[in-house]
């Protein structure tokens, strides 16, 4: 009998250093899925909408990077809740429909941050967070923060201005978080005595932050998860580290994140130690 081929793929630009295609195959190998391939498609916003026609019952689903994230929301016939709140889809699932397929967007990229972050907490409750950044991985990471328990998180954005999405996405979700400034000098108080701080800047962006985290802060108790994982660790996440805080890499969210798109995909349980073990093996960490 031949082997069924299902097909599914991480969209972005650039895409070639996604660590997705890791994690998928490593999950459908564990699965014994025969004839699943994942791959990586260079996408942008002006080639989304080819990309989507050319889907038939033969792809699983599609893994999206930013702005595909929120570019893709008009294109599907319905987004589930917590990435419609969000305002962010990174997962679109192919399913057969009446009309040939029907496309489903999800937003895993929550549940990628709660796993992870629980890694962390190991049982600690959160009264305290903050947010760094306020862009789609912030709204994410608010509607992690309310999963919690901390619905009123302290957002620290380098400009209030562009605030207006992630302010719309808390009121769809019932969050209420205070949002600042970023400075780095001013930012010691909130980060010093946070249960939780999650960092959503791009790579190299905090790293004023942590300079002053290592010349001036005592020790930080909370946890600390940064988004980036290239390049890693990073400079917050070694100063946090330094400081006596406790580190959960943005590694640890990529898994997780994958590990429900493999479950929305396949509809099997995801190999998560099969997958960690994959990933590991790519970035030389043994867990």
């Amino acid at each position: 009998m031949p082997t069924v081929t299902r097909r599914a793929a991480v969209l972005g630009h650039p895409i070639a250093h996604s660590l997705s295609p890791t994690l998928h195959t490593a999950a459908y190998q564990a699965l014994g899925l025969e004839g699943w391939q994942y791959t990586a498609v260079d996408t942008t916003t002006e080639t989304l909408r080819d990309v989507l026609d050319d889907l038939d019952l033969g792809w699983a689903g599609l893994s999206l990077t930013m702005p595909l994230k929120q570019t893709v929301i008009p294109m599907l016939d319905d987004v589930d809740p917590v990435a419609s709140a969000t305002g962010a889809v990174n997962t679109v699932v192919v399913r057969p429909s009446s009309c040939g397929i029907a496309l489903g967007g999800y937003n895993t990229d929550v549940q990628g941050l709660v796993a992870a972050l629980t890694e962390g907490l190991r049982g600690r409750e959160v009264a305290r967070a903050v947010v760094l950044g306020a862009g789609a991985t912030a709204a994410s990471a608010v509607a992690a923060l309310a999963q919690l328990g901390c619905a009123s998180p302290r957002v620290l954005a380098r400009s209030i201005a562009r605030t207006a999405g992630l302010q719309e996405a808390a009121r769809r979700l019932g969050a209420t978080p205070r949002f600042e400034v970023l400075d780095a000098v001013s930012a010691l108080g909130p980060l010093r005595h946070a249960d939780v701080v999650i960092s959503t800047l791009p790579a190299h962006a905090a790293d004023p932050v942590a300079g002053i985290l290592l010349e001036r802060a005592g020790s930080v108790p909370g946890v600390l998860l940064d988004v980036v994982y290239d390049p890693r660790p990073t400079a917050l996440a070694r100063a946090w580290g330094e400081r006596g805080g406790v580190v959960v890499g943005g590694e640890r969210m990529l898994l997780h994140q994958a590990a429900e798109q493999v479950r929305l995909m396949t509809g099997r349980p995801a190999p998560v130690a099969a997958m960690d073990a994959a990933l590991g093996a790519v970035l030389g960490v043994t867990r």
